[in-house]
């Protein structure tokens, strides 16, 4: 696990972006931390690291699931918000199981989609804006190592 503390938002971003561009087809991002804790703000830099506009991105907590990629391709990144979901609740009807080669960021994660293949990052707010951002690496890496090729 790697620890970094950021003081901005853009920080935040370019974090998320590094990894972005290391990450193979098909990684599964976890984001966890309290509300506010700038959960959205890693998905836009995940987002800037695959090539997209993070300006397209917004909090899925109403609608659940965004995906976002080039229009009429097959998505690049898929970015769920299980936060309104409710404990017990099945996820499985959102799909989240069939989006190809996207990547998967995930806020407020649950079983199943927790798996030991999947990065985790947490988010912590610290004193004046300070964000403490931990970010883990897949236990079993298996179809969810680095890649170079991006």
């Amino acid at each position: 696990m790697t620890s970094h503390v950021t003081f901005a938002e853009e920080e935040t971003r370019d974090l998320a972006a590094d990894l972005a561009r290391r990450l193979a087809p098909g990684a599964i991002v976890l984001l966890e931390g309290e509300l506010g804790a700038g959960k959205t703000a890693f998905v836009k830099g995940l987002a800037a690291g695959l090539g997209l506009d993070p300006k397209d991105v917004s909090s899925p907590s109403f609608a659940l699931v965004h995906e976002y990629g080039p229009s009429g391709e097959p998505p690049v990144l898929v970015h769920a918000d299980l936060y309104r979901i409710p404990k017990g609740a099945s996820i499985a009807d959102l799909g989240l199981e069939e989006r190809g080669s996207a990547i998967l960021a995930v806020e407020w994660p649950r079983p199943p989609l927790m798996p030991r293949r999947a990065w985790r990052v947490s988010i912590a707010l610290g004193e004046g804006g300070a964000r403490r951002i931990d970010v883990a690496p897949p236990e079993d890496p298996v179809n969810n190592v680095l890649s170079s090729s991006r």
